[in-house]
């Protein structure tokens, strides 16, 4: 029983083998690919991808935008002092907690100068903005340090926004962000106190609550730039993120003033127009789809994610340290090559890896609800490599091993053949030729007659092995793999061509996104074996033709129907296809067969754009 175990362990551990070298190779190549930075937008992509699948969060009812857009009198594109004053002094008698203006003021834009100027000096719980890189914009006049925050942002590659800079270094010292100095002070009454290190990787939090910072290789970075404090933004999903009043509806008194109550006011601009967007893709403008979002929105989700963390527990985005990313890519590689292993088809392999794959879409989609960022780009690709290649690559050794075996046993069956035939005849005439039991006039008969009989026992070995493969006249080879029974019902053998075919490595099959396929049964009584198999030579060659000339096809209808007593045989394609007058081989092959069939034959260009490839003959009988 032990040696029987142990060679059963041999056997798994040799074909293991064959699959896990190969397999390692594979997650190895895709983290190198990672780790250049070469997997990053794709990585970018899916991580926005699933950021949008989020159900629809609350209102922030915490946050009050106040916009002013092209509706509002403005000068030079912007709200003139002595309107912003009046503004000012308006929201400040509403008693919100805090007034974050998203506006440069460097300079004034009169009328109003002198108000302006009395209402920053005045109001204590103002908050103003400056930009800090790559061309600064100073802060308004008549504010201490603590009431000026920077509005800058950083984008990708991409150009698109992921992540907020809170703290950031400067020439004047270490600088914070708007958003950061909004939450800040709003959470003071809440007696929650902000603490920071720029040089610390860990102090960075309200309170007990951390603030998890961004890294060169965070999530689906690449040795990115991280300069100052940066962390990611998680966006307040939905239509309706925060509470939005115009500027024509406070001078106008539409709103209610307990919206602003104790609140966090955002004032900035909201017109889609003046240039004040930032393209993201996780959310979008309530305007448009395809519209970047304002500005002073931005400004809304980086202090709505902070207080609400601090206060609702609402996950920040968070990533795993470089090793635990690199643990789940490799362990999901492996599950790959164990799913190649363990599956007994082609078909089952494919169920099984798309389950595997589905499962671990919603296993980051839910992670990323969670708060935490794994890879899944550099994922999927090394359980689908490994899942669905490896396969073959086991199949093939698989084929090789039975092969062998096969092999064998014709050798073992024709030994016996052999031995219970001809040997026996061949031992019989040496006995008698050794031992001369009989005259010689009398033995040369029989040694004759032995010998004749040796002679046709040699020759239907001969036949026998002939026997061995199917035979000619009712098979249809397909490649080296597939062989097909002519016997079988044509509708279910014209199904077996056309998915043969279209799995076939033809550039122009990689483009078409629509496949419509309908083989009716039809009544195949009247067809010889040579006229289905030349029926399903014309699918193979017009779907080849597809694959080899239908240059950007993407659309491929493929019927088989009888209509008004006839069956027609169709392949209609919407690709560029090519124009020649000269026939080939194929071409005169489909025209004898639809003469054999008393039918017709036809390969013409549709008036628009592709080419349609189709045989028809009679329903009636014919010889």
């Amino acid at each position: 029983m032990q040696p029987k175990l142990w060679k059963i362990i041999k056997e798994e551990i040799r074909v293991w083998r064959v699959g896990v070298f190969p397999g390692i190779i594979v997650i190895v190549l895709v983290i190198v690919a990672r780790l250049s930075g070469s997997m990053q937008s794709l990585e970018w992509l899916a991580f926005d991808s699933l950021l949008r699948l989020r159900p629809e969060e609350p209102i922030d009812e915490r946050i009050i935008i106040v916009g002013i857009n092209q509706e509002d009198s403005l000068i030079d594109s912007s709200i003139s002092d002595r309107d912003l004053a009046a503004l000012l002094w308006k929201l400040h008698k509403c008693q919100p907690r805090v007034i974050g203006l998203d506006i440069y003021r460097d300079f004034p834009v009169n009328p109003g100068h002198t108000e302006l100027l009395a209402a920053f000096k005045n109001i204590k719980n103002l908050i103003a903005i400056e930009k800090v890189f790559p061309k600064q914009i100073a802060p308004p006049p008549n504010f201490s340090v603590e009431q000026i925050g920077f509005a800058d942002q950083i984008t990708d590659a991409d150009s698109k926004l992921r992540r907020s800079l809170l703290i950031t270094r400067t020439p004047q010292g270490e600088k914070l962000s708007l958003s950061l100095r909004l939450a800040e002070v709003y959470l003071a009454h809440e007696n929650i106190i902000f603490k920071n290190s720029i040089n610390d990787r860990t102090t960075i939090q309200f309170g007990n609550t951390p603030l998890p910072k961004l890294f060169p290789n965070s999530g689906g970075y690449i040795r990115t730039d991280v300069t100052g404090v940066q962390v990611m933004l998680n966006f307040r999903s939905g239509q309706k993120r925060f509470r939005t009043i115009s500027l024509n509806d406070i001078q106008s008194n539409k709103f209610d003033s307990q919206w602003l109550r104790d609140r966090i006011v955002i004032i900035g601009i909201t017109s889609p127009s003046l240039k004040h967007l930032i393209t993201t893709s996780p959310i979008t403008s309530n305007h448009s789809t395809k519209t970047p979002v304002n500005g002073v929105e931005i400004q809304a989700h980086a202090v709505s994610q902070i207080v609400s963390t601090v206060l609702d527990e609402r996950p920040l985005l968070n990533t795993w340290s470089d090793e635990w990313e690199y643990l789940w890519i490799f362990a999901w590689g492996f599950l790959g090559i164990a799913i190649a292993r363990l599956s007994k088809s082609p078909l089952a392999n494919i169920i099984i890896v798309i389950t595997t794959t589905s499962s671990l879409l919603v296993t980051c989609y839910f992670l990323l609800t969670w708060g935490w960022w794994v890879p899944l780009i550099p994922t999927i690709i090394v359980l689908t490599l490994n899942g669905i290649e490896l396969t073959a690559l086991y199949q093939c050794d698989k084929a090789l091993r039975s092969g062998i075996k096969a092999r064998q046993d014709i050798i073992e069956r024709t030994f016996e053949t052999i031995h219970n035939g001809p040997l026996q005849s061949l031992a019989k005439v040496l006995k008698m030729v050794k031992y001369q039991d009989l005259p010689i006039k009398e033995l040369l008969p029989e040694l004759e007659k032995e010998l004749e009989k040796l002679n046709h026992e040699l020759r239907g070995i001969y036949d026998f092995l002939q026997r061995e493969p199917p035979t000619q006249d009712s098979s249809l080879y397909l490649g080296n793999t597939l062989v097909l029974n002519l016997q079988d019902p044509l509708h279910e053998i014209l199904y077996q061509v056309y998915s043969y075919t279209l799995a076939r490595d033809f550039p122009c099959f990689r483009t078409i996104k629509v496949k419509i396929r309908t083989f009716e049964p039809i009544d195949e009584r009247h067809l010889s074996i040579e006229q289905k198999q030349g029926l399903c030579r014309f699918l193979e060659e017009a779907l080849c033709n597809v694959g080899k000339h239908a240059i950007g096809v993407t659309r491929l209808e493929v019927t088989c129907f009888s209509s008004e007593g006839w069956y027609t045989l169709s392949i209609i394609d919407d690709g560029l296809g090519i124009n020649s007058s000269r026939e080939g081989r194929g071409t005169q092959q489909f025209r004898n067969l639809a003469k054999q069939l008393k039918g017709k034959f036809q390969r013409v260009p549709l008036s628009s754009r592709g080419t349609i490839c189709e045989l028809s003959w009679p329903v009636t009988k014919f010889w």
